[in-house]
């Protein structure tokens, strides 16, 4: 009886073991199958993005085309360009910048930030003046800015849409029919300078002011029912080329490199058409508009 039981207990022993293992080899099996699934669909690296706040619409689209075909996750950082350019010389971490006008990526580029043969056009944009969609004040042409009493939004000198706005009274104040008057009467309407251009166009929509300059972009498919533009004549626009460049420090280069080659995709294009930019396409028709030439002085 005792060496019975004895080989009893050894073979009791033995299957426990035996069953101990194979629950060992399953549990190892399935959590190797579960991490190689995940690193299947987990984003394996994020994409900042430094963005002029003008663009958010049409970028977080084309942000969208890119995650569905990549193993990347993008994030933004939508603001106005000066406070985009102080935060990146402060220290702050970017893969990519992207900017209205590719002048105002130059002191980044002379200060070694932005690598100079990264830098990429891929869209231009117009000034235009943005009126409420009921247009309280009845302003049908840019004469009706120097109107006294106009309640007439800009932005500050150093945000691109406020250079453009300037440079555009100032090729207007050169030509007779309007006249240095019509410059200084225009400013003297001016209720607000606004650091980012989607305050520009908050204010207007909500009525508290009757108009401003805005890039033709601004008129975005959302704002559409709330705010209208009327154009400046050609002679006197400004023509911006957006831009994008890979930051120096980004540990992501190849990442970033792969969203400019999309910018220029025709999918990224389109998209950037919807929203009022001008595609690559449309370049040759608006050669002849003067690029903005007082970016370069702005520090």
């Amino acid at each position: 009886m005792k060496a019975g039981g004895s080989m009893n207990e050894r073979m009791t022993s033995m299957i426990l073991v035996a069953m101990l293992l194979a629950g060992t080899i399953l549990s190892v099996t399935m959590a190797m199958e579960a991490s190689d699934l995940g690193s299947q669909t987990a984003p394996n690296e994020e994409l900042v993005i430094f963005c002029g706040a003008g663009f958010t619409g049409a970028m977080s689209e084309i942000a969208e085309l890119y995650e569905n075909s990549s193993n990347s996750q993008v994030r933004f950082n939508f603001d106005g360009l000066p406070a985009l350019r102080v935060q990146i010389e402060e220290g702050a971490y970017a893969d990519l910048l992207i900017s209205p006008d590719q002048r105002y990526m130059d002191p980044l580029v002379d200060a070694g930030f932005i690598g100079e043969d990264t830098v990429e056009a891929f869209a231009s944009n117009k000034v235009a003046v943005v009126l409420p969609v009921d247009n309280p004040a009845n302003i049908t042409t840019i004469r009706d800015l120097a109107t006294p009493g106009t309640k007439i939004v800009m932005g500050i000198e150093e945000l691109p849409i406020g250079d453009y706005a300037l440079q555009v009274l100032d090729l207007m104040a050169k030509d007779p029919e309007y006249g240095p008057a019509f410059k200084e009467a225009v400013l003297a309407n001016v209720v607000s300078l606004e650091t980012r251009v989607t305050g520009i166009v908050s204010k207007v929509a909500m009525g508290e002011a009757d108009a401003g300059f805005a890039f033709m972009s601004d008129v975005t498919p959302q704002m559409r029912g709330k705010i209208r533009k009327i154009s400046i004549p050609e002679g006197y626009n400004i023509r911006g080329n957006c831009s994008a460049a890979v930051l120096s420090q980004s540990d992501n280069s190849e990442a970033a490199e792969a969203f400019i080659d999309l910018l220029i995709s025709n999918d990224a294009q389109a998209i950037l058409d919807e929203y009022g930019f001008i595609s690559l396409e449309g370049w040759e028709e608006n050669a002849a508009l003067p690029a903005g030439d007082r970016a370069a002085a702005i520090d």
